[in-house]
């Protein structure tokens, strides 16, 4: 068997996930393939990839999946990358224009104003642009690094992990390293693990690196690696994900609720 094939996000809160497989002991046991989180949801549905960065909403509609590691791309207040950026408040928004590389944010999206502000909005897929989402409707939902860099001005910004917080009290789980069960991964687990460790030990040399790319001061990624993520997948986010899947199940957002099966 050849090295696994790996599915990466190219977002900066990924980036202390695969430090250690870029530059530590993790380096050269896996082929990476960087893509959209969305993309990588495809990827291991296909066989393209063996394990990916998964939104936590395509776990339960991957057969066999396993996760692999107690590692999670999580928050547990503010997210300060998942924003619905409105011209109006959330209650009087009628569209919303979704960022089309995201899945579990729109998800999350639509239980909370299905479920906690008793809306229902019109809504369609878009290019992450926020200011030509804000021309053809009246909200924006935009994730990763461009909702962390956007600075355009509007009525106003949800944060959608502190929104889930507000109404539930628990953090939120936006992504997984999900695997196909047939690709046997279990022995790989301590590796994802040892690699978020070495890129969390080593936050100071990524800042160094992203802060210029990204447009950021390095104490506002330093503040977001640090402090927004939670890269850990403890009690308080598997009940937290655990929720999730229930209010989407309950929605019509997935078939079932699935129990976390760990490689």
């Amino acid at each position: 068997m050849g090295k696994p094939r790996v599915s990466v996000v190219e977002y900066l809160n990924t980036v202390p996930l695969i430090w250690g497989m870029l530059h530590g002991g993790q380096r050269g046991k896996f082929e990476l393939d960087f893509t959209t989180p969305a993309g990588c949801a495809d990827a291991v549905r296909s066989g393209a990839a063996d394990v990916g960065i998964v939104p936590s909403i395509e776990y339960p509609r991957l057969n066999r999946a396993e996760i692999v590691g107690g590692v999670s791309i999580a928050s547990k207040g503010r997210v300060k990358s998942v924003l619905l950026f409105a011209q109006a408040p959330i209650e009087q928004v009628k569209t919303v224009a979704l960022d089309h590389s995201s899945r579990t944010s729109v998800a999350l999206l639509a239980i909370l104003l299905r479920k906690f502000y008793g809306r229902e909005v019109e809504s369609f897929l878009f290019a992450p642009h926020p200011d030509a989402m804000l021309e053809r409707a009246d909200a924006a939902l935009v994730i990763g690094d461009p909702a962390l860099t956007y600075r355009g001005r509007v009525a106003k910004v949800y944060d959608l992990a502190e929104e889930w917080k507000k109404f539930t009290g628990l953090p939120f789980v936006f992504a997984l390293w999900v695997a196909n069960a047939d690709a046997k991964l279990g022995r790989y687990a301590k590796d994802f693990e040892g690699s978020r460790n070495f890129g969390l030990a080593h936050v100071d040399e990524i800042v160094e690196e992203y802060a210029p790319k990204c447009g950021l001061t390095p104490e506002a990624v330093k503040v977001y690696l640090t402090r927004n993520i939670d890269y850990t997948l403890d009690e308080e986010n598997r009940r937290g994900l655990k929720l999730f899947y229930q209010l989407a199940r309950e929605t019509g957002l997935i078939p079932a609720e699935k129990e976390l099966k760990f490689a």
